[in-house]
């Protein structure tokens, strides 16, 4: 490997935002996520002015950049109107200055009422949609607690494609409960043949604080697993989706830019409620974490109190800080672990440029772990660029405890 030089320190990465909408119209039972369902009407308008005064809070954080991607994530973020994004759209423009190719990415769901929406979503300036498929399966569907039908899936990919959405993702799962290898790829097939631009492909996880944590489903055993991961990666590469993330598969040109950019360490801010952010402050040679208040109920009467508090020209360290749960820098021993829980899910990995640009630390500190697994055949070393191997790949997590 080439000699090691001393660190530049941080520099400015890329910036992407992070809009969190909570609320659902029924809770999964795989479901993790700062997700809760709907009871009553929304408080649409209430919640946009909330997510616009978030933002004006945190655009200090801003630093002369441009937002180059949006991601609406949830809950289920199709159950805000077209026309509440429309206005959010405007008021963050009114602060700060999108990309002139910006990417806006909305997660929705296939049901009706939603997709009865997307060609209005378009108009608003949303380009990338994410179809939560699941399965087109009718009964793995009602097993996850899925409020649409296959029919549902079937007719919502083609009223987004119909609404002018080129840039579409689909969530399919597998390992679902006691599935055989030929109904998880039938999933798959039925996926592709929906051309999509991109495919988040994962295994079913079960979560602690789910009811499938509380009442584990029965799942396929290992080498079913085995079989269908090995069988779906290669139908996939048959079809033109290259891997470019563990559970991510795009055309070219297809990649999701505002996840590539979490995974390579760059910066983002996040608002609404439970929504995180990561911020790079060269200045003060440190990189900030903030969260904002999980509760919607919270969230929204940390809202109502700016609201009151400007109307008496009151300021105190509420009005300042009013969404923020917590917020405090990445210790720099952490660093090096937390690029690379990132940086090594992509199948390019990253260069020693990178690392020291994002980090701010010298790579040196990684040189005798990256040796110990380039010799062991778990990491690649192309000059400059490093990146796991298809072993090392499949075992990520060894490559990541070498470095604990």
């Amino acid at each position: 490997m080439p000699p090691d030089k001393p660190s530049p320190g941080l520099e400015l990465p890329p910036l992407s935002l992070y809009i969190h909408v909570p609320w659902c119209v029924r809770k999964c039972p795989y479901c993790d996520f700062n997700s809760h369902e709907q009871n009553g009407p929304l408080p649409e308008d209430d919640y946009v002015d909330a997510l616009l005064d978030d933002f004006r809070h945190d655009r200090r954080y801003l630093q002369k950049r441009e937002i180059s991607t949006i991601f609406i994530g949830g809950g289920t973020p199709s159950l805000l109107s077209a026309r509440a994004y429309d206005r959010l759209f405007n008021g963050l423009q009114a602060m700060a200055s999108f990309a002139s190719d910006i990417e806006i990415t909305l997660e929705a769901n296939p049901g009706s009422a939603e997709r009865e929406k997307f060609a209005d979503y378009h108009s608003a300036g949303i380009n990338r949609l994410s179809l939560g498929i699941q399965s087109f399966d009718p009964q793995q569907l009602q097993q996850l607690g899925r409020i649409h039908d296959a029919h549902d899936a079937e007719r919502a990919i083609d009223f987004a494609h119909k609404a002018g959405f080129s840039r579409l993702n689909l969530d399919i799962m597998y390992g679902l409960q006691a599935q055989s290898q030929s109904s998880a790829i039938h999933d798959l097939r039925q996926a592709i043949n929906a051309a999509p631009q991109h495919i988040s492909w994962y295994q079913l996880t079960i979560e602690p604080n789910t009811v499938f944590f509380k009442h584990p489903p029965p799942l396929p055993p290992e080498d079913t697993l085995i079989d269908i991961q090995d069988s779906g990666l290669a139908l996939l590469e048959d079809s033109g989706f290259a891997r470019y993330e563990i559970s991510a598969f795009a055309r070219p040109g297809g990649q999701a830019r505002h996840n590539v950019n979490y995974w390579q360490f760059g910066d983002y801010l996040g608002i609404g409620a439970g929504a995180h952010g990561k911020i790079t402050q060269p200045s003060r040679q440190r990189i900030l974490r903030m969260h904002k208040r999980r509760q919607p109920a919270h969230y929204l009467q940390a809202a109502a109190a700016v609201k009151k508090q400007a109307q008496a020209n009151a300021a105190n360290l509420l009005n300042r800080y009013p969404y923020l749960a917590d917020a405090g820098p990445i210790e720099p021993d952490q660093l090096p672990l937390e690029f690379l829980l990132n940086a090594l899910r992509l199948r390019d990995g990253f260069t020693r440029e990178q690392f020291e640009g994002r980090t701010g630390l010298s790579f040196s500190l990684l040189t005798k772990q990256v040796e110990s697994l380039q010799q062991r055949q778990l990491l690649r070393v192309d000059g400059n660029h490093i990146a796991a191997t298809d072993k090392g790949y499949q075992f990520l997590n060894t490559v990541l405890e070498a470095f604990v």
